[in-house]
């Protein structure tokens, strides 16, 4: 774990009733937070663990030592997560998390800081729309007080059926797709469709909007871009996009910063 800003670790980043968004303090509450994202990954979606992730009950790699776990609590308990990886973090592994999918060097061309959001999940009975709100209230404070520039992470449609997914993801190349300066790209030994054969012909909005996640749409509805081409991940059972959204998008929205 990162060591924090004493402002980060001492406040809420939001709160509302009985929910607060803070960052997590302790390994006790990032193992919370492991073990939120194992039930909803692999228990509810799915998704295939390891031998040593089943063992253990707990969604873990190398990012979780380094990173930032932005944490929802009710009345003290966690239900909720988002993962957070800045430069320095991701300097310590090597390279961020996407980097296994997408050629992100566009964006790591990017001045001043860049963040990676991931493994972003909530506990089913605290699904609601409220929650959601103030994980990006969070969010927004996260990346005033470091200044971030620019968000990214993998976007997950659910299933790999490329052929069912086609309008959904001819429809966020067409009318999504990043400027050439922010334009990333599913790496070629990893695109599940390859760069340039997408068309305008093959999508209906009435079509696609129920193959795209809550999640996903929320992004656009902020202003997001995707990158180029798409990537099957099929231990989780998805295909992926990358994301890409300027924090000046949701400066207004959002951001709470500290002075």
């Amino acid at each position: 774990m990162t060591h924090q800003l004493n402002v980060l670790n001492a406040l809420p980043l939001a709160a509302a009733d009985n929910l607060e968004v803070r960052l997590a303090r302790d390994l006790d509450e990032i193992a919370e937070a492991q073990r939120i994202r194992y039930r909803v990954f692999y228990e509810e979606l799915g998704a295939r663990p390891t031998e040593r992730i089943r063992a253990t009950g707990l969604d873990s790699d190398e990012f979780d030592d380094v990173c930032d776990h932005l944490l929802v609590l009710a009345d003290g308990v966690v239900v909720g997560t988002y993962r957070l990886i800045r430069r320095d973090a991701a300097a310590r592994v090597g390279h961020f998390y996407s980097e296994s999918e997408f050629d992100i060097a566009p964006l790591l061309d990017t001045d001043g800081e860049i963040l990676e959001l991931g493994r972003s999940c909530v506990d089913a009975q605290w699904r609601h729309r409220g929650t959601l709100q103030l994980l990006w209230q969070g969010i927004g404070t996260y990346i005033a007080h470091h200044w971030v520039r620019l968000l990214f992470g993998c976007g997950s449609l659910a299933g790999t059926d490329v052929e069912i997914l086609a309008p959904a993801l001819d429809y966020l190349h067409d009318i999504h797709l990043a400027p050439p300066e922010l334009r990333a790209r599913a790496r070629p030994e990893r695109a599940a469709i390859p760069h340039g054969t997408r068309t305008n012909e093959s999508w209906e909005v009435r079509r696609v909007l129920p193959l795209l996640p809550p999640l996903l749409k929320g992004y656009l509805r902020l202003g997001a871009f995707v990158g180029d081409g798409a990537v099957i991940d099929e231990p989780f059972n998805t295909t992926d996009v990358l994301i890409i959204v300027k924090t000046e998008a949701i400066a207004d929205r959002y951001v709470r910063r500290f002075v």
